[in-house]
């Protein structure tokens, strides 16, 4: 993990400020929805990005009772279905 050198510090709210450096790097504006990892000891920002709800992949997704599956995923549950 690199270091930015950047320091903030949590509010009364639990709230950090993310620099207009980082969010113009990452291309995150606002009301765009941050999706929280824990790495160990580490908590980790993301950008939010719909993605495949078996393999993670963000490209030609179809949604299915509220969730989503890329075309890959799908050609395979449907060759199950199919044996």
């Amino acid at each position: 993990m690199k270091s930015t050198g950047i320091i903030r510090k949590v509010d009364e709210l639990g709230r950090v400020v993310i620099p207009i450096e980082l969010r113009n790097q990452f291309h995150i504006s606002e009301k765009d929805p941050i999706e929280i990892f824990v790495d160990g000891s580490s908590i980790v920002l993301k950008k939010y990005e719909k993605s495949c709800l078996f393999c993670g992949n963000t490209k030609k997704l179809s949604e299915y009772k509220g969730k989503l599956i890329c075309n890959k995923c799908l050609k395979q549950i449907k060759t199950l279905n199919n044996e």
